[in-house]
């Protein structure tokens, strides 16, 4: 005997029906059938008011949490930066002091005084707040772009940052430290051409589909910066000063990294592809070693726990007729101890550091990767001979003492098998995978968002610097997967291909080059190489060309722009914390050859030899002794040339705030 009982549930505006079954009471009960209805209705009304309960106060807390302001006014008075929300929201004010960065809510905006009228500016974000020795800087957006959206949300990209300073305070600040504010201060309008950075007021962008599918319904109620890995959450050190004041509509969360979608039309289906990519900012509390984010030569291999350069999580999403894919790689830098610091040669050597050290610092490093990811292919595409031949030769070895069913290391020579031009020969590499890609697959969401697959192991890709020949493979990667999820959804027939649609095919390649050229710009200063295979699917002479022209940038920006850049990185990201006593020191402390040591100057000097060497050989035929003027000056361009040849570390641009292992 089953009974049905109804009830109007004012949380979610509908009626609602229990059935309750007599056959559900235990047999052997002694009370008459109607005291046992009556204990089952009691029962039963219990349950729903606890249902009702925890209803209402999901949507207390949904109420409760404020949406972050989308645009903003600032105002820039003597004492203060005003920040008033403009975006209709009905919130307060924020107010900064320009003399110590404190900050409090207020509900009007002061008046402004007739003599100075203050000046005012529309912003988009407050990024975050930084405090130096003396003073605090106040980073926000001024503009923006709108470049698509993520699983529905709009996605905007940062297209300028700027730094306001508070620092009023130095005014009675003593003249060294003074001056070393003003050398830190200095950085952060490097901070400010910061590339590849983008946000959303609406979703988490620091996580996966699979990630947000998977976030609990506790969890979908937080703030966004409550919700975001901390890994790629970009300014995560410098909302910090914000959230101990818990202004939470201020409190927008910032990834760097890179975003491209399209559309395309199969037939009558219309399909959109995005490719996000999430640059890992890892702080690393034993300073002594710095952290694995940042630039080129500066930040290689991985650090003691694990953590490594260049760490890049690549989400391809495919979106068709309610259906929803993600499938998700990543590459990062050889997880070994080891280093390559510039010293004015166009390829510095390889260092391997303490080698015993080695299977301790790879084994944390896939731990992590197992935990976050599950299963690992580790794809090395390093040259297996010269140079890069011993880092390959230590990571395979090593690799062998974490080998199990759950991680798996192969070993690809990308130049030996592909040359400089025969990229689809990674086909072959795709036979070796294809086995371990079927088996972990992808997520597959249908119509109503419920999880109809999901992906169970990542593919961690790497050469030396993980850009270039990394990027072609993963490209492919990709494209063979895209082409999987196609014909699952029946779009693709069983031997239909990207190639055979040329518009699908032509804006897939030009989403995958763009993204690699994105990563690029952010770790080298340069677009990718062999980006042109990616583009077009094939090398090209302008490509080639290309190339060529961006290894010799990416040769001056490794030996005369990165260490600063690299010291911008650490400053932003808390990988260094400014400390009066500790960097008054440093200051005192330099001397030597680093203190008057100057590229420019010393090339100057040999440029000036030669000249001189060149004219005094000319009037030779009119005194033979400026035939020895002219040998002085040659010997002393050539001494000059050899001194900063054998002491080249010290004339390069060199990090200041973190000195190499």
């Amino acid at each position: 005997m089953t009974m049905m009982i109804s009830w109007h549930n004012r949380n979610i505006a509908r009626w609602s029906t229990i059935p309750i079954s007599l056959q559900s009471l235990p047999s052997r009960t002694k009370t008459s059938t109607g005291i046992r209805i009556w204990i089952l209705i009691f029962t039963s009304f219990f349950d729903l008011a606890n249902q009702r309960v925890r209803v209402s106060i999901m949507m207390e807390k949904a109420d409760s949490v404020q949406k972050l302001y989308t645009r903003m006014r600032l105002w820039e008075f003597p004492d203060q930066f005003v920040i008033e929300p403009t975006d209709g929201s009905s919130g307060s004010s924020l107010t900064v002091s320009r003399v110590d960065g404190s900050m409090k809510l207020i509900d009007e905006v002061p008046e402004c005084s007739s003599l100075r009228v203050p000046k005012i500016y529309t912003i988009f974000g407050v990024v975050g707040m930084l405090r130096l020795l003396a003073g605090s800087y106040l980073l926000v957006i001024t503009e923006r772009e709108s470049v698509g959206s993520y699983l529905g949300h709009p996605i905007f990209k940062i297209s300028s940052l700027k730094v306001f300073p508070c620092d009023n305070s130095l005014r009675s600040t003593p003249a060294e430290q003074k001056k070393i504010e003003m050398e830190f201060s200095s950085l952060l309008r490097v901070a400010e051409k910061s590339s590849g950075l983008f946000f959303s007021y609406e979703t988490n962008l620091t996580l996966s589909a699979q990630r947000l599918n998977d976030l609990g319904d506790e969890s979908r109620l937080l703030p966004l910066w409550r919700q975001a890995e901390p890994r790629f959450l970009w300014n995560n050190y410098i909302l910090e000063v914000l959230i101990d004041n818990k202004l939470e509509p201020f409190l927008l969360p910032v990834v760097q990294g890179s975003f491209h979608h399209y559309q395309a039309a199969i037939g009558k289906d219309i399909i959109d592809v995005t490719l996000i990519a999430r640059r890992c900012t890892r702080r690393n509390v034993a300073l002594v070693y710095g952290s694995p984010f940042g630039t080129r030569m500066w930040r290689r291999g991985a650090d003691p726990d694990g953590y490594v350069a260049n760490f890049v999580e690549t989400e391809q999403i495919m979106q068709f007729n309610g259906y929803t894919a993600s499938f998700v790689q990543v590459r990062g830098s050889i997880p070994l101890l080891w280093q390559q610091i510039v010293d004015l040669t166009y390829k510095p050597k390889f260092e391997l550091l303490k080698l015993e050290e080695a299977p301790r610092v790879l084994e944390r490093h896939f731990l992590d990767l197992r935990k976050k990811y599950g299963a690992v292919l580790a794809i090395d595409l390093v040259n297996k001979h010269g140079g890069e031949g011993r880092l390959c030769e230590k990571f395979g070895a090593t690799a062998q003492h974490v080998a199990s069913n759950d991680v798996r290391y192969l070993h690809f020579d990308f130049h030996h098998v592909c040359g400089h031009v025969h990229f689809e020969r990674l086909s072959i590499l795709y036979e070796q995978i294809s086995d371990f890609m079927e088996r972990n697959g992808y997520l597959l969401l249908n119509e109503k968002g419920e999880k109809m697959k999901e992906q169970l192991g990542v593919v961690r890709t790497n050469c030396i610097d993980c850009l270039d020949r990394t990027n072609v493979t993963q490209s492919m990667i990709g494209r063979n997967m895209l082409e999987y999820q196609l014909r699952r959804l029946g779009v693709f027939g069983a031997e239909e291909t990207i190639s055979s649609h040329p518009n699908l095919d032509e804006r897939f390649k030009i989403l995958w080059a763009n993204h690699g050229d994105d990563i690029s710009v952010q770790y080298s200063g340069t677009p990718a190489l062999k980006g042109d295979f990616v583009r077009f699917g094939h090398r090209t002479v302008q490509g080639i060309v290309q190339d060529g022209c961006n290894a010799l940038l990416r040769y001056y920006y490794n030996n005369f722009r990165d260490g600063t850049k690299q010291d911008a990185i650490d400053l932003l990201q808390g990988h260094y914390i400014v400390s009066v006593s500790r960097d008054t020191a440093a200051t005192s402390q330099k001397g030597g050859l680093e203190a008057i040591a100057s590229f420019p100057l010393a090339f100057a000097l040999v440029l000036t030899g030669f000249v001189f060497a060149t004219m005094s050989l000319r009037q030779v035929r009119y005194d033979f002794r400026h035939f020895f003027f002219s040998l002085m000056w040659a010997g002393i361009s050539v001494g000059i040339a050899a001194f900063v040849r054998a002491n080249g570390r010290v004339f390069c641009n060199r990090p200041r705030l973190h000195n190499p292992r």
